[in-house]
């Protein structure tokens, strides 16, 4: 009786754990930008949140391919760094995807670093999609 109590409180630590690192983590796709202008929006938010997971297109790609370049952030973590208005080249498109308060979040620390236009939102049950175009301020 005892064991199976013990089973059923951990299954449910567990599942709260895995549902609140779900609803805290965005991904963040960064598009039609160079390597420098990627690094700056992913620097803004990796001063705020902590990375989980970055992804790099490869340095030579042959042949004409879209660049996306991947990261996920966690924002129930971090350092959370006051965020001034940041420089780009040229203007950004970026598409955040996780839990309506997380990426609710960092479209706000990013508003405050760069100039934000909303594209369009997708929402679903449990999960939301930003699109933004993001630019100097």
């Amino acid at each position: 009786m005892r064991a199976r109590r013990w089973e059923r409180r951990a299954r449910e630590e567990m599942r709260d754990v895995y549902d609140l690192h779900i609803d805290s983590d965005v991904t963040v796709q960064l598009n039609d930008c160079c390597r420098e202008d990627a690094q700056a929006v992913f620097d803004v938010l990796d001063g705020v949140y902590q990375v989980e997971d970055m992804t790099a297109p490869p340095q030579a790609a042959t042949g004409p391919s879209p660049t996306v370049w991947t990261a996920i952030f966690d924002t129930a973590g971090g350092r959370r760094q006051e965020v001034s208005p940041t420089h780009l080249t040229s203007p950004v498109g970026a598409t955040l995807s996780g839990g309506y308060h997380a990426v609710d979040e960092v479209q706000k620390v990013l508003a405050a670093g760069f100039d934000v236009q909303s594209l369009q939102y997708v929402s679903g049950d449990q999960e939301t999609e930003a699109r933004l175009l993001l630019a100097s301020r």
